[in-house]
This record gives structure tokens, C-alpha cells and sequence, in this order.
């Protein structure tokens, strides 16, 4: 014959924590699991930036965009013409700080002298790269063996936004992109010197 077993209160007392424990740790692997997905979820928007580097050859300008907006431009130098930068589209492969500079059997190590300054970003376009220049009055003009030159300040800055992977854009023609990009600010420009011309006219002929 079965017979059911009776209880002590030890064991009563024993089963009845075991019960508790066991609620307490579902609810905390649950909200374990909780914040799990909530970070997952956040996370994305704080890591999903698209950088895009636009760099106008005619305007000798450079843009930094991130989702589709500028966050900065800087005056450059752009490939002189016998060495003219390349055109197209291209990406971030390698950043280096404090490069070597390596030219037709030269080697010049980091520092004052060294053409390509302080930093480098190799292009997916052998030989070509964005970095900084020993010779800060060639910005502005077409000046490089056909990289992308950018003051010291200007470089270092940068260097620390983008990634690699990021992708660049060299545009040898003032097309739509670069007009949506740099199209308010080169319009400014020219008002201004046309003003200063006019300025200067009218100063040299009451003269």
C-alpha cells in the first residue's frame, strides 16, 4: 500500500527556499537577457556612422561628411600637373602615425623634413594617400606628386574622425556633388573677391 510522506517543517522549510532561490534567480537571468537586448538595440545607433570623404581637385578642397552631412572642409593641395591626384573612388586601407618617407631610393625618417608629416592615409589606390606636408605654402595649389596634402593642424584632426574603410571621393570636375558640397561657400568666396577687385579699381582710378 502507498502511503504518502509526511513533511517535517526542516523539510518544509527547506523546499520552500529552494522555491524562492529559484524565482529569484529567473529574475534575474531575465533581466539579465533585458538589458542584453536593450544594448544590442542601442548599440547600432552609436556605431552606425557612414563617413564619407569628398576632395574637389579645381577647388583644392577636401569635405568630411558623416550620414550624408558635412561636418568639416579644409583647404588641401592636390597633385601638380605632371602629377595630377588620381580621380574616382577610392577607400581608407592604412593610417599611420609618424610615416617614413619613401621616394626613388630616398628614405627620410619622422619628423620636420619629412614631406609627409605627422600623419598618413593610404588610399586604396597604390602609391596615394592623404597626409601633411614640410611645406605648408604649397596648400591651396597644385603643388603634390599627386596626393592629397593637408596642414598640420587641419591633418591631425581628421586623422583622429576617420577609419578604415571610410571611403573617399576625388573629383576632378565641379559636378553635382561637389557644387551640393562646397557650392555655398566657393560662391561666398568669389562674391568676396569679386568685391575686393572692384575695391581695388576703384582705389587705383581716384588715385
Amino acid at each position: 500500500m502507498w502511503r504518502q510522506k509526511s513533511w517535517t517543517r526542516s523539510e518544509i522549510g527547506k523546499q520552500k527556499l529552494m522555491t524562492v532561490v529559484f524565482v529569484l534567480l529567473s529574475a534575474i537571468a531575465a533581466a539579465a537577457a533585458d538589458e542584453t537586448t536593450r544594448s544590442r538595440s542601442t548599440r547600432p545607433f552609436e556605431q552606425e556612422v557612414t563617413r564619407l570623404i569628398v576632395v574637389s581637385i579645381p577647388d583644392r578642397k577636401l569635405a568630411l561628411l558623416e550620414n550624408g552631412k558635412v561636418v568639416k572642409t579644409y583647404d588641401i593641395a592636390v597633385g601638380a600637373e605632371v602629377s595630377p591626384s588620381p580621380e574616382g573612388s577610392f577607400h581608407i586601407v592604412t593610417r599611420l602615425t609618424d610615416p617614413t618617407y619613401y621616394h626613388s631610393g630616398k628614405v627620410i625618417p619622422a619628423g620636420k623634413n619629412n614631406p609627409l608629416g605627422s600623419r598618413w592615409m593610404g588610399l586604396s589606390e597604390k602609391g596615394f594617400g592623404i597626409h601633411g606636408t614640410n611645406q605648408p605654402k604649397s596648400i591651396g595649389h597644385a603643388a603634390s606628386h599627386g596626393c592629397i596634402r593637408m596642414a598640420h593642424k587641419d591633418l591631425e584632426e581628421i586623422f583622429q574622425l576617420v577609419r578604415i574603410g571610410d571611403a573617399v571621393e576625388i573629383r576632378g570636375q565641379r559636378d553635382e556633388l561637389i557644387a551640393s558640397i562646397f557650392g555655398a561657400a566657393l560662391a561666398a568666396t568669389e562674391v568676396a573677391q569679386q568685391r575686393h577687385s572692384a575695391d581695388k579699381r576703384d582705389g587705383h582710378g581716384g588715385q
